[in-house]
Protein backbone atom coordinates (compact mmCIF):
# COMPACT_ATOMS: atom_id res chain seq x y z
CA UNK A 1 0.00 0.00 0.00
CA UNK A 2 1.27 3.44 -0.64
CA UNK A 3 0.80 5.88 2.21
CA UNK A 4 -2.04 8.30 0.79
CA UNK A 5 -1.79 12.19 1.16
CA UNK A 6 -3.95 15.04 -0.20
CA UNK A 7 -3.94 18.36 0.19
CA UNK A 8 -6.89 18.22 3.11
CA UNK A 9 -3.70 17.53 4.86
CA UNK A 10 -0.44 17.54 2.95
CA UNK A 11 0.44 20.81 0.66
CA UNK A 12 2.51 19.86 -2.13
CA UNK A 13 5.86 22.11 -1.91
CA UNK A 14 7.74 23.53 -4.98
CA UNK A 15 11.11 22.24 -4.10
CA UNK A 16 12.93 25.71 -4.37
CA UNK A 17 10.73 26.72 -1.66
CA UNK A 18 12.67 23.90 0.77
CA UNK A 19 16.06 22.46 1.00
CA UNK A 20 15.91 20.52 -2.33
CA UNK A 21 19.06 21.44 -5.05
CA UNK A 22 17.07 20.03 -7.72
CA UNK A 23 15.22 21.33 -10.72
CA UNK A 24 11.48 20.51 -10.71
CA UNK A 25 9.85 18.11 -13.76
CA UNK A 26 6.18 18.14 -13.47
CA UNK A 27 5.15 15.58 -16.00
CA UNK A 28 1.17 15.65 -17.33
CA UNK A 29 0.19 12.33 -17.95
CA UNK A 30 -2.93 10.41 -19.68
CA UNK A 31 -1.88 7.88 -18.31
CA UNK A 32 -1.81 6.23 -14.58
CA UNK A 33 1.48 5.35 -13.29
CA UNK A 34 0.45 2.42 -10.80
CA UNK A 35 -1.35 0.75 -14.62
CA UNK A 36 1.07 -0.64 -16.50
CA UNK A 37 4.89 0.15 -16.34
CA UNK A 38 5.91 1.46 -19.73
CA UNK A 39 7.48 4.19 -21.32
CA UNK A 40 7.20 7.14 -18.77
CA UNK A 41 7.78 5.10 -15.78
CA UNK A 42 10.72 3.83 -16.91
CA UNK A 43 12.27 7.51 -17.99
CA UNK A 44 10.85 9.07 -15.16
CA UNK A 45 12.06 6.85 -12.64
CA UNK A 46 15.22 7.46 -14.01
CA UNK A 47 14.79 10.97 -13.77
CA UNK A 48 14.61 11.60 -9.90
CA UNK A 49 18.15 10.95 -9.75
CA UNK A 50 18.42 14.60 -11.62
CA UNK A 51 14.80 16.33 -10.52
CA UNK A 52 12.58 16.47 -8.13
CA UNK A 53 9.27 14.41 -10.44
CA UNK A 54 5.79 15.31 -9.90
CA UNK A 55 3.26 13.27 -12.27
CA UNK A 56 0.13 15.29 -12.61
CA UNK A 57 -2.54 12.27 -13.51
CA UNK A 58 -5.59 12.84 -15.01
CA UNK A 59 -8.88 13.63 -12.64
CA UNK A 60 -11.03 10.77 -10.90
CA UNK A 61 -14.50 11.83 -10.16
CA UNK A 62 -16.29 11.30 -7.39
CA UNK A 63 -19.76 12.52 -5.72
CA UNK A 64 -20.23 14.28 -1.96
CA UNK A 65 -16.15 15.45 -2.28
CA UNK A 66 -14.82 18.80 -2.37
CA UNK A 67 -11.96 19.36 -5.34
CA UNK A 68 -8.84 18.27 -3.93
CA UNK A 69 -5.70 17.02 -4.53
CA UNK A 70 -4.84 13.84 -3.72
CA UNK A 71 -0.79 13.19 -3.40
CA UNK A 72 1.49 10.37 -2.70
CA UNK A 73 5.01 8.86 -3.34
CA UNK A 74 6.12 6.25 -4.77
CA UNK A 75 8.89 3.94 -3.76
CA UNK A 76 10.83 4.97 -7.51
CA UNK A 77 10.75 8.79 -5.82
CA UNK A 78 8.46 10.43 -7.70
CA UNK A 79 5.53 12.19 -6.40
CA UNK A 80 2.18 11.30 -8.02
CA UNK A 81 -0.89 13.79 -8.12
CA UNK A 82 -4.26 13.29 -9.10
CA UNK A 83 -7.15 15.31 -8.96
CA UNK A 84 -10.33 14.50 -7.16
CA UNK A 85 -13.42 16.28 -8.19
CA UNK A 86 -17.13 16.52 -7.32
CA UNK A 87 -19.38 14.38 -10.20
CA UNK A 88 -21.29 16.57 -12.33
CA UNK A 89 -19.00 19.26 -13.59
CA UNK A 90 -19.11 21.27 -16.59
CA UNK A 91 -16.76 20.64 -18.90
CA UNK A 92 -15.49 24.14 -18.50
CA UNK A 93 -15.23 23.95 -14.66
CA UNK A 94 -13.49 20.57 -15.05
CA UNK A 95 -10.70 22.48 -16.53
CA UNK A 96 -10.98 25.46 -14.33
CA UNK A 97 -10.54 23.08 -10.80
CA UNK A 98 -7.40 21.64 -12.17
CA UNK A 99 -6.07 24.53 -13.13
CA UNK A 100 -6.55 25.77 -9.75
CA UNK A 101 -5.34 22.95 -7.96
CA UNK A 102 -2.16 22.16 -10.38
CA UNK A 103 -1.33 26.05 -9.36
CA UNK A 104 -1.59 25.87 -5.75
CA UNK A 105 0.74 23.16 -6.13
CA UNK A 106 3.55 24.50 -7.86
CA UNK A 107 2.28 28.19 -8.55
CA UNK A 108 1.96 30.36 -11.91
CA UNK A 109 5.47 31.47 -11.77
CA UNK A 110 8.31 29.28 -11.34
CA UNK A 111 10.40 30.41 -8.76
CA UNK A 112 13.45 28.02 -9.41
CA UNK A 113 14.41 26.08 -12.43
CA UNK A 114 10.99 23.87 -13.79
CA UNK A 115 10.69 22.01 -16.86
CA UNK A 116 7.10 20.42 -17.57
CA UNK A 117 6.83 17.44 -19.63
CA UNK A 118 3.90 16.45 -21.07
CA UNK A 119 2.02 13.32 -22.49
CA UNK A 120 -1.06 14.06 -22.98
CA UNK A 121 -1.70 17.51 -25.03
CA UNK A 122 -4.78 17.63 -23.49
CA UNK A 123 -3.08 18.67 -20.43
CA UNK A 124 -2.64 22.67 -22.53
CA UNK A 125 -6.59 23.18 -21.34
CA UNK A 126 -5.43 23.85 -18.38
CA UNK A 127 -1.58 24.86 -17.85
CA UNK A 128 -0.78 27.38 -21.20
CA UNK A 129 -1.06 30.12 -18.46
CA UNK A 130 1.78 28.43 -15.85
CA UNK A 131 5.38 29.25 -16.62
CA UNK A 132 8.44 26.79 -16.77
CA UNK A 133 12.09 27.12 -18.19
CA UNK A 134 12.13 24.10 -20.47
CA UNK A 135 9.04 22.51 -22.27
CA UNK A 136 9.34 18.85 -23.21
CA UNK A 137 6.34 16.69 -25.28
CA UNK A 138 7.83 13.07 -24.99
CA UNK A 139 4.96 11.60 -27.78
CA UNK A 140 4.63 8.22 -27.46
CA UNK A 141 1.47 7.41 -29.49
CA UNK A 142 -0.39 9.34 -32.30
CA UNK A 143 -3.12 10.02 -29.64
CA UNK A 144 -4.95 11.37 -32.31
CA UNK A 145 -5.90 8.26 -34.18
CA UNK A 146 -6.99 6.42 -30.92
CA UNK A 147 -10.41 5.22 -30.83
CA UNK A 148 -12.55 8.43 -29.55
CA UNK A 149 -10.04 11.47 -30.36
CA UNK A 150 -11.42 15.12 -30.45
CA UNK A 151 -10.83 17.40 -32.85
CA UNK A 152 -9.81 18.94 -29.37
CA UNK A 153 -6.94 16.81 -28.78
CA UNK A 154 -5.92 17.88 -32.36
CA UNK A 155 -6.15 21.54 -31.73
CA UNK A 156 -4.47 21.39 -28.62
CA UNK A 157 -1.53 19.35 -29.64
CA UNK A 158 -0.72 22.37 -32.16
CA UNK A 159 -0.42 24.67 -29.51
CA UNK A 160 1.79 21.99 -27.64
CA UNK A 161 4.15 21.97 -30.58
CA UNK A 162 4.00 25.44 -30.64
CA UNK A 163 4.33 26.48 -26.91
CA UNK A 164 7.06 23.29 -26.58
CA UNK A 165 10.99 23.75 -26.78
CA UNK A 166 11.73 19.69 -27.72
CA UNK A 167 9.90 16.94 -28.72
CA UNK A 168 10.22 13.05 -28.02
CA UNK A 169 9.12 10.47 -30.11
CA UNK A 170 8.28 6.84 -29.19
CA UNK A 171 9.56 5.45 -32.24
CA UNK A 172 10.87 5.96 -35.85
CA UNK A 173 8.01 5.85 -38.02
CA UNK A 174 6.08 8.74 -35.30
CA UNK A 175 9.82 10.41 -35.85
CA UNK A 176 9.18 10.53 -39.43
CA UNK A 177 5.68 11.44 -39.10
CA UNK A 178 6.64 14.58 -36.48
CA UNK A 179 9.92 15.49 -37.67
CA UNK A 180 9.12 18.70 -39.87
CA UNK A 181 6.27 19.99 -37.16
CA UNK A 182 8.54 21.46 -34.93
CA UNK A 183 12.16 22.73 -34.89
CA UNK A 184 13.71 20.36 -32.30
CA UNK A 185 12.39 16.58 -32.85
CA UNK A 186 14.21 13.71 -31.77
CA UNK A 187 13.49 9.79 -32.00
CA UNK A 188 14.00 7.76 -29.01
CA UNK A 189 12.28 4.26 -29.66
CA UNK A 190 11.13 2.46 -26.49
CA UNK A 191 14.22 0.87 -25.24
CA UNK A 192 14.49 -2.57 -22.54
CA UNK A 193 15.12 -3.39 -19.34
CA UNK A 194 17.69 -6.44 -19.96
CA UNK A 195 17.96 -7.47 -16.08
CA UNK A 196 14.82 -7.41 -15.31
CA UNK A 197 13.20 -9.43 -18.17
CA UNK A 198 16.10 -11.82 -18.95
CA UNK A 199 15.46 -13.32 -15.92
CA UNK A 200 12.72 -15.37 -17.82
CA UNK A 201 15.64 -17.51 -18.83
CA UNK A 202 16.81 -18.90 -16.08
CA UNK A 203 13.22 -19.31 -13.62
CA UNK A 204 11.79 -22.97 -13.76
CA UNK A 205 8.18 -22.47 -11.40
CA UNK A 206 4.94 -21.54 -13.29
CA UNK A 207 2.38 -19.05 -11.77
CA UNK A 208 -0.15 -20.66 -10.21
CA UNK A 209 -2.57 -19.49 -13.04
CA UNK A 210 -0.29 -20.86 -15.46
CA UNK A 211 1.11 -24.20 -14.52
CA UNK A 212 -1.65 -25.87 -15.77
CA UNK A 213 -1.56 -24.56 -19.30
CA UNK A 214 -0.56 -27.18 -21.68
CA UNK A 215 2.62 -26.67 -24.07
CA UNK A 216 2.82 -24.93 -26.73
CA UNK A 217 2.08 -22.00 -25.33
CA UNK A 218 1.98 -18.45 -27.45
CA UNK A 219 1.93 -15.37 -24.79
CA UNK A 220 0.94 -11.58 -24.97
CA UNK A 221 1.44 -9.03 -22.08
CA UNK A 222 -0.05 -5.63 -22.45
CA UNK A 223 -2.91 -3.53 -22.75
CA UNK A 224 -5.91 -5.20 -24.48
CA UNK A 225 -7.54 -2.79 -26.19
CA UNK A 226 -8.54 -1.94 -30.40
CA UNK A 227 -4.75 -2.43 -31.02
CA UNK A 228 -5.30 -5.83 -31.11
CA UNK A 229 -6.60 -7.73 -34.19
CA UNK A 230 -9.12 -10.35 -31.71
CA UNK A 231 -10.01 -11.98 -34.72
CA UNK A 232 -6.67 -12.97 -36.28
CA UNK A 233 -6.34 -14.60 -32.41
CA UNK A 234 -9.79 -16.41 -32.65
CA UNK A 235 -8.51 -17.19 -36.16
CA UNK A 236 -5.11 -18.87 -35.18
CA UNK A 237 -6.34 -20.38 -32.16
CA UNK A 238 -8.83 -22.30 -34.47
CA UNK A 239 -6.14 -23.71 -36.87
CA UNK A 240 -4.26 -24.67 -34.11
CA UNK A 241 -6.34 -26.42 -31.28
CA UNK A 242 -3.61 -27.57 -29.55
CA UNK A 243 -1.39 -24.22 -29.07
CA UNK A 244 -2.63 -22.60 -26.30
CA UNK A 245 -3.09 -18.62 -25.87
CA UNK A 246 -1.92 -17.08 -22.69
CA UNK A 247 -3.13 -13.66 -22.96
CA UNK A 248 -2.53 -10.78 -20.23
CA UNK A 249 -3.25 -7.09 -19.51
CA UNK A 250 -5.98 -5.22 -18.81
CA UNK A 251 -8.67 -4.93 -20.77
CA UNK A 252 -9.48 -0.89 -22.01
CA UNK A 253 -11.90 0.75 -24.26
CA UNK A 254 -13.60 -2.68 -25.59
CA UNK A 255 -16.48 -4.71 -24.40
CA UNK A 256 -14.60 -8.02 -22.69
CA UNK A 257 -17.50 -9.47 -24.08
CA UNK A 258 -15.79 -9.29 -27.39
CA UNK A 259 -13.43 -11.08 -26.94
CA UNK A 260 -13.03 -14.63 -28.04
CA UNK A 261 -13.40 -17.61 -26.14
CA UNK A 262 -11.80 -21.17 -27.00
CA UNK A 263 -10.73 -23.74 -24.58
CA UNK A 264 -7.04 -23.17 -25.77
CA UNK A 265 -6.94 -19.04 -25.36
CA UNK A 266 -6.39 -18.01 -21.37
CA UNK A 267 -6.82 -14.50 -20.28
CA UNK A 268 -5.32 -14.25 -17.40
CA UNK A 269 -6.04 -10.73 -16.77
CA UNK A 270 -2.97 -8.04 -15.54
CA UNK A 271 -0.51 -9.03 -13.69
CA UNK A 272 2.26 -6.65 -11.87
CA UNK A 273 6.21 -5.60 -13.81
CA UNK A 274 7.42 -7.87 -11.52
CA UNK A 275 5.41 -10.57 -12.43
CA UNK A 276 6.14 -10.87 -16.16
CA UNK A 277 9.40 -12.83 -16.26
CA UNK A 278 7.83 -14.92 -14.66
CA UNK A 279 5.15 -15.70 -17.30
CA UNK A 280 6.77 -14.94 -20.38
CA UNK A 281 9.79 -17.84 -18.72
CA UNK A 282 6.92 -20.55 -19.53
CA UNK A 283 6.13 -18.93 -22.84
CA UNK A 284 7.31 -20.79 -25.93
CA UNK A 285 6.41 -18.31 -28.46
CA UNK A 286 5.62 -14.60 -27.92
CA UNK A 287 2.65 -13.33 -29.96
CA UNK A 288 1.88 -9.69 -31.01
CA UNK A 289 -0.83 -9.51 -32.45
CA UNK A 290 -1.49 -6.25 -33.49
CA UNK A 291 -4.28 -4.72 -35.79
CA UNK A 292 -3.13 -3.15 -38.64
CA UNK A 293 -5.69 -0.07 -38.39
CA UNK A 294 -5.20 4.12 -37.33
CA UNK A 295 -4.26 3.39 -33.98
CA UNK A 296 -1.20 1.38 -34.44
CA UNK A 297 -0.09 3.14 -37.42
CA UNK A 298 2.90 4.55 -35.27
CA UNK A 299 3.06 2.99 -32.58
CA UNK A 300 6.42 1.47 -31.43
CA UNK A 301 6.06 -1.62 -28.74
CA UNK A 302 8.07 -1.82 -25.40
CA UNK A 303 7.10 -5.27 -25.44
CA UNK A 304 9.06 -6.42 -28.79
CA UNK A 305 12.32 -6.04 -27.05
CA UNK A 306 11.00 -7.31 -24.06
CA UNK A 307 10.25 -11.13 -25.12
CA UNK A 308 13.84 -10.68 -27.08
CA UNK A 309 15.34 -10.46 -23.79
CA UNK A 310 13.55 -12.82 -21.87
CA UNK A 311 14.67 -14.97 -24.73
CA UNK A 312 11.17 -15.61 -26.42
CA UNK A 313 11.02 -16.05 -29.96
CA UNK A 314 7.92 -13.80 -31.34
CA UNK A 315 5.76 -13.65 -34.31
CA UNK A 316 4.18 -10.12 -34.76
CA UNK A 317 2.03 -8.57 -37.96
CA UNK A 318 3.62 -6.23 -39.64
CA UNK A 319 3.87 -2.81 -37.17
CA UNK A 320 6.63 -0.42 -39.04
CA UNK A 321 8.29 0.30 -35.81
CA UNK A 322 8.76 -3.91 -35.40
CA UNK A 323 9.56 -5.00 -39.04
CA UNK A 324 12.13 -2.03 -38.65
CA UNK A 325 14.84 -3.05 -37.10
CA UNK A 326 13.62 -6.19 -35.77
CA UNK A 327 11.79 -8.20 -39.25
CA UNK A 328 14.70 -6.90 -41.04
CA UNK A 329 17.25 -8.35 -38.87
CA UNK A 330 15.79 -11.47 -38.50
CA UNK A 331 15.18 -11.03 -35.13
CA UNK A 332 11.15 -11.17 -35.01
CA UNK A 333 9.10 -13.11 -37.67
CA UNK A 334 6.61 -11.18 -39.53
CA UNK A 335 3.14 -12.22 -40.32
CA UNK A 336 -0.04 -10.97 -42.08
CA UNK A 337 -2.84 -13.43 -41.15
CA UNK A 338 -3.55 -16.67 -39.47
CA UNK A 339 -1.75 -19.07 -41.82
CA UNK A 340 1.38 -16.82 -41.92
CA UNK A 341 1.29 -16.97 -38.13
CA UNK A 342 1.07 -20.70 -38.03
CA UNK A 343 3.58 -21.15 -40.43
CA UNK A 344 5.79 -18.65 -39.13
CA UNK A 345 5.36 -20.43 -35.71
CA UNK A 346 6.42 -23.77 -36.83
CA UNK A 347 9.71 -22.41 -38.51
CA UNK A 348 10.47 -20.93 -35.18
CA UNK A 349 10.00 -24.36 -33.39
CA UNK A 350 12.23 -26.01 -36.44
CA UNK A 351 15.06 -23.87 -36.41
CA UNK A 352 18.33 -23.64 -33.46
CA UNK A 353 17.54 -21.24 -30.55
CA UNK A 354 21.25 -20.33 -29.85
CA UNK A 355 21.98 -18.73 -32.96
CA UNK A 356 19.20 -16.70 -33.04
CA UNK A 357 19.34 -15.33 -29.32
CA UNK A 358 22.96 -14.70 -29.69
CA UNK A 359 22.24 -12.19 -32.48
CA UNK A 360 19.22 -11.11 -30.23
CA UNK A 361 21.82 -10.21 -27.45
CA UNK A 362 24.02 -8.26 -29.72
CA UNK A 363 21.59 -6.19 -31.08
CA UNK A 364 19.71 -5.50 -27.48
CA UNK A 365 23.16 -4.57 -26.16
CA UNK A 366 23.46 -1.20 -27.76
CA UNK A 367 20.27 0.31 -26.55
CA UNK A 368 19.37 -0.03 -22.64
CA UNK A 369 16.51 2.77 -20.76
CA UNK A 370 19.33 4.33 -19.22
CA UNK A 371 21.17 5.21 -22.30
CA UNK A 372 18.17 6.47 -23.77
Amino acid sequence: MHERLTTQSYAFRSPFETTSAKPLLVCFSHLRWDFVWQRPQHLLSRAVKHYDVLIVEEPIFKSGVSAHMDVSERPQGVTVAVPILPEGLAHEDVIAEQHDLIEGMIGREATGSRVFWYYTPMAMAFTSDLECDLCIYDNMDELSLFRGASQQLIDLENALFARCDLVFTGGMSLYEAKRHRHRSVHGFPSSIDFQHFSQARSLQADPVDQEKIPHMRLGFFGVIDERMDIDLLASVADLRPDWHFVMIGPVVKIDPASLPQRSNIHWLGGKSYNELPHYLAGWDVGFMNFALNESTKFISPTKTPEFLAAGVPVVSTPITDVVRPYGEKGLVEIAKDAAEVVAKVEAIRARPKEPWLAKVDRHLASGSWDKT
